[in-house]
């Protein structure tokens, strides 16, 4: 009896861990995607400025 109860901790243990890994995979790759959304988007906004600092300065000048 006792020895089943051992198993079925281990395996609640087990599984468990198992969900940890998958959430900790899950969030990693989750905010690897943001990073490069988040670079995306600031490539995207340092284009536009350079492009209407260029034209502002072309019409001053």
């Amino acid at each position: 009896m006792m020895v089943m109860v051992i198993v079925v901790v281990i395996v609640v243990v087990i599984v468990n861990l198992l969900m940890v890994v998958m959430m900790v995979m899950v969030m990693v790759v989750l905010v690897s995607m943001v990073v490069v959304l988040v670079k995306k988007v600031l490539m995207v906004v340092v284009l536009v400025v350079v492009m209407f600092s260029g034209y502002f300065l072309a019409t001053k000048l």
